[in-house]
């Protein structure tokens, strides 16, 4: 493998060149066990094919570490006062990576964006990111007309109604520029001819095996004391599946990073409180912070459905039940380690605008408010009651056992279905499970994310709303929020959605996840956020 690295690195050319005489470049090396589908951004629809886009390519915005939209191609922008018309002025010094298919120095114009955008909603294209542009102006042929080149450097986009949030969904990897020359040459195949702006560019990817980029030393930003970057010289991505097999990887000092915990290593280097075991000390970097994925149980709300037809969880003191049941502070201590949040709060996570770091409106462990509430529904200490099915995948099911085992005691008796991953994202999204495990990784860093969850308008399939959850004062503030451009303002909006929706319980907070990463010493300037994206622009590799 470190020959493959050696090699590649000599093959660079051009404004990227890596001079073949100087031996002390840096590389930095991270594995990706689910492998990567695509370089091609209008299909980053998971995180190996994002991370790998994120450094090839370029968008009008970027977020910070707090997900704060920040310029990138964009130099700034102006929004009107009715929240539907954005003015995007661009740099004029952003280069297309060197290819045979461009002239010298092709530059970045709003066409580019243009071409970029329709190709993302066109449907030859087939991009999973296509609902990006749902809010954008469009003619019966899915065209984009709200999308305008006012000239070379700069862009207009409409929108057909006011979306807060449409800033932080153009920082997404599907709103990358791409340039059309070489798309329309490769066709399909531009999943592995790559052509971006960003601060790496491909060198060579044998599937499966590994992936290496070099450093773009066209590329436009610069860090703080002007010194251009990135400052790495190659990014070096293997495919190893055996996440173990990664970490013992890791421990060689054969990977500089890991990110996420996996069940084969957990035990050993974490002690139950989630703080990494002592013979570990020194020999690298743990760090953790909020991951913007909510865990949860949904019910479906609908009892007209065949799935719910004298389901026990029609009643609404039953699901409540349910909720104060179970210790979730236990189960995340001694199932995951502390490596999450409990979810005692409502369904926007941590890290979020909207979470509410005040008032909890969500369930904590209450086994008495538990038994009083069955008795309300008719069930005075479970006697009567059916047994509820609860479906889930094998990845959580010490999660759903756990549970299952907690409420046996107050006298909810619960069969724990575990079907196949596949088979169990269609029977949700059919409404065919009446309570069922899922949960949100966001989108972007809004909570009307989460809380679209809830909008009756939303309802599967024809949106996320799998619970078929409806609530009329819950749609007219949800209504309200995407017309209200202050974002402080927006934000109680979003508590008060929140608020409303858990006093229902369509669904059980399981936990907000966490990102988990471990790093070399040598490393540094590795940055988290909470939508765990990998920047590795300021990222330096200190040969001790």
């Amino acid at each position: 493998m470190r020959y493959i690295i050696y090699v590649f690195i000599l093959l660079l050319t051009g404004c990227s060149n890596i001079s073949k005489n100087d031996g002390n470049k840096t590389v930095f090396r991270y594995n990706e066990a689910s492998g990567i589908s695509s370089l091609d951004p209008a299909f980053a629809s998971n995180q190996s094919n994002i991370w790998a886009c994120n450094h090839l390519y370029n968008g009008l915005i970027q977020l910070d570490n707090q997900l704060n939209p920040q310029p990138c191609i964009a130099k700034y922008w102006d929004i009107s006062e009715d929240g539907q018309t954005y003015l995007f002025h661009l740099r004029n010094d952003v280069e297309f990576h060197r290819d045979t298919l461009l002239k010298v120095g092709r530059k970045v114009s709003a066409s580019d964006f243009v071409y970029s955008f329709n190709r993302i909603t066109s449907e030859n294209t087939a991009s999973p990111g296509s609902w990006i542009f749902n809010f954008v102006q469009k003619d019966a042929s899915n065209v984009l007309t709200g999308v305008s080149a006012i000239n070379d450097s700069t862009l207009q986009i409409k929108l057909s109604s006011p979306f807060p949030p449409f800033l932080g969904l153009l920082s997404a990897a599907y709103c990358a520029v791409v340039p059309h020359e070489v798309v329309e040459y490769y066709g399909k195949d531009f999943r592995k001819h790559p052509i971006g702006t960003g601060p790496f560019i491909f060198n060579r990817w044998i599937e499966r095996t590994a992936l290496v980029l070099h450093k773009n030393n066209c590329y436009f930003e610069i860090d703080s004391l002007g010194a251009k970057l990135p400052y790495l010289d190659a990014v070096m991505i293997s495919f190893i599946n055996d996440k173990q097999s990664a970490f013992l990887e890791f421990l060689k000092g054969k990977l500089d990073l890991i990110s996420g915990l996996d069940a084969g290593f957990k035990d050993d280097l974490l002690t139950p409180a989630g703080k990494m075991k002592s013979k570990y000390n020194g020999r690298f970097k743990m760090e953790t912070a909020p991951y913007l994925n909510t865990e949860y149980l949904g019910f479906i709300m609908d009892p007209n459905l065949a799935s719910m037809q004298g389901n026990p969880i029609n009643n609404i003191k039953i699901r409540q039940a349910i909720n104060y049941g179970f210790d979730r502070k236990k189960m995340i201590k001694y199932l995951r380690n502390n490596m999450a949040t409990p979810g005692t709060g409502g369904i926007i996570p941590p890290g979020t605008p909207g979470f509410d770091k005040v008032e909890y409106y969500g369930y904590n462990y209450n086994p008495e408010l538990s038994k009083k509430l069955l008795s309300e529904a008719g069930y005075p200490n479970g006697k009567g009651l059916p047994t509820i099915t609860m479906s889930t995948t094998s990845s959580y099911q010490d999660l759903c056992e756990y549970i299952q085992g907690q409420l046996s005691e107050i006298g909810i008796n619960v069969n724990v279905e575990i079907n196949q991953s596949a088979q169990h994202r269609q029977m949700v999204a059919k409404q065919q499970l009446a309570w069922f495990r899922a949960s949100w990784i966001a989108d972007y860093a809004d909570g009307e994310n989460y809380l679209s969850l809830f909008y009756s308008k939303n309802k599967a399939p024809v949106g996320p709303n799998y619970t078929h959850y409806e609530n009329k004062k819950f749609d007219e503030l949800y209504v309200k929020s995407l017309l209200t451009q202050n974002d402080s303002t927006r934000q109680e909006l979003y508590r008060s959605m929140d608020k409303e929706a858990m006093k229902d319980a369509p669904v059980v907070v399981l936990y907000y996840d966490r990102v988990l990463r471990l790093a070399q010493n040598k490393v540094s300037g590795l940055t988290m956020n909470p939508l765990n994206l990998l920047n590795l622009k300021t990222v330096k590799i200190n040969n001790f």
